[in-house]
């Protein structure tokens, strides 16, 4: 079995254990806990973790908000005493709702729902994609892109884990070879992954891990803060 990256927000630490020692009943999750909800959401932008388990109602600020924005490859299962809250978690594509307090076997069945969701969006996603680069061909993950530009006859990948490969391969044979819907056109010059996303107008977006703004072309803008608006990332 697979290994899957979870991260669990929850301002109650007692909720955070029993989530804890459940993770590890189960066996092949790796578990990072946060009580104090904005240092979670920052380590999901920072991480992008196979799963997501979410309180709502919480101190410092509203689950639901933090919900809306998740990177789109993020499965969530939102745990929580106030059952008010299930057709909200429905709306924003949870796999699950736990009504806290919950037993075990109630969190197996979450988490099998979520780990199959996961596993499907990986068989969708292409393990890497070949680029030219001077005589040779490279390969590169999806997941490793943190943003692409055109550089006249070049293209240049920046990569998340830093550095960046110039390739011969044009920006339109690239744009082909990524998974469908995980990558957006927002200038004729560059090409961005929508889960890194953190803030974006019609001039201009930041993504997680990019220490500059990348600019939005005059002829995308419109469509571009409409698709990014409905993804509800603010």
């Amino acid at each position: 079995m697979n290994t899957y990256t979870c991260i669990a927000i929850d301002d109650e630490p007692l909720a955070l254990l029993v989530i804890e020692q459940f993770c590890q009943r189960f066996g092949h999750l790796e578990l990072h806990t946060y009580d104090e909800p904005r240092h979670g959401f920052e380590a999901i932008v920072a991480q992008r973790p196979d799963l997501v388990f979410l309180d709502i109602e919480m101190n410092s600020i509203d689950g639901l908000e933090i919900a809306r924005q998740l990177p789109e490859t993020c499965s969530l299962i939102f745990t929580t005493a106030h059952a008010q809250y299930a057709l909200d978690g429905f709306d924003l594509d949870a796999v699950d709702f736990l009504h806290k307090p919950f037993p075990y076997d109630r969190f197996e069945r979450a988490v099998t729902k979520a780990i199959r969701r996961i596993e499907a969006h990986r068989a969708r996603t292409p393990a890497s994609i070949v680029v030219k680069q001077a005589y040779s061909n490279v390969s590169i993950a999806p997941s490793e892109i943190l943003y692409i530009k055109a550089m006249e006859n070049y293209t240049q990948i920046f990569r998340t884990t830093g550095g960046s490969l110039l390739s011969r391969t044009s920006m339109k044979s690239i744009g082909k070879m990524l998974p469908e819907g995980a990558f957006l056109r927002v200038h004729r010059s560059y090409i961005i992954p929508l889960d890194r996303v953190v803030r974006f107008s019609k001039r201009e977006i930041r993504l997680s891990g990019c220490g500059q703004a990348i600019p939005v072309g005059r002829q995308y803008a419109d469509a571009i803060f409409e698709t990014l608006a409905a993804r509800h990332i603010s």
